[in-house]
């Protein structure tokens, strides 16, 4: 594994690229080590929570874990988020929408309204009720099969991070993970992704710059630069066969 120094001055998708999930897990540890030590004794239980619900999930080329991993590590080091509340909340940010009748030690056939809502109940016991809630704010609800699901996921996501303002730090990351990081995406999902995405940049936009947003200066320049990066991304999947710019990122 490469120098802790090395390894802090790489981007995200090139640690994951050349170290995997060890190495992700190492900038992670890295990273908390500014917290108190019951500060990362809650992080750690996250992490092993999250690492436990998404042990056999898989993103195209790579272990679910990754993602929820970047999508914390980010938070830390990229928005200068130091608020453990928001940081366990990202670690889990998928584990009520993929896994809550786990979560929630219910049967796998439990109907999924009941599981959810059990699921954030355990989350708020573990954790705490700020947590359950902006996980919440990040959990899609079930969608009307007669309605397109991307609309519908547009609609909520405006809709629930317009009270949340903690919440969108969280979901701007995520999006950014998923936008940045479509060129390390391959198969149907590449175009999937981006026309699932690509409407939701405006939005994106729209909530960094909000005033009540928990973001300092450098950290919104930041994002912008990356949704722009995502952005040109998309287009060059949808719009033409030119491949767009490859910077690592984040």
């Amino acid at each position: 594994m490469a120098s802790p120094t090395y390894l802090r001055s790489m981007p995200l998708h090139a640690i994951t690229e050349v170290y995997g999930e060890a190495g992700l897990r190492d900038r992670f540890g890295l990273e908390v080590e500014r917290f108190d030590p019951a500060q990362r004794d809650r992080l750690g239980a996250a992490l092993d929570l999250a690492a436990n619900l998404h042990r056999d999930d898989r993103r195209v080329r790579e272990p679910y874990l990754n993602h929820l991993l970047r999508v914390a590590i980010r938070i830390i080091v990229y928005y200068r988020v130091t608020d453990v509340d928001v940081i366990v909340a990202a670690l889990l940010h998928d584990a009520v929408e993929d896994h809550p009748a786990e979560l929630a030690g219910l049967p796998a056939d439990t109907p999924r309204q009941t599981a959810t809502e059990a699921a954030l109940a355990e989350v708020a016991r573990r954790f705490n009720p700020r947590v359950a809630r902006l996980v919440a704010a990040v959990t899609n609800p079930e969608y009307a099969p007669d309605r397109d699901r991307d609309e519908q996921y547009r609609a909520h996501l405006a809709e629930s991070l317009e009270r949340e303002p903690w919440a969108r730090v969280i979901k701007i990351s995520d999006f950014t993970d998923n936008g940045v990081g479509v060129i390390h995406t391959t198969g149907d999902k590449v175009p999937r992704s981006a026309r699932k995405y690509r409407p939701l940049v405006p939005l994106m936009r729209d909530l960094v710059g909000r005033p009540d947003t928990p973001l300092d200066a450098e950290a919104r320049t930041h994002i912008l630069g990356q949704l722009d990066l995502a952005e040109q991304r998309f287009a060059a999947i949808l719009d033409g066969p030119e491949v767009a710019r490859t910077s690592a990122g984040d």
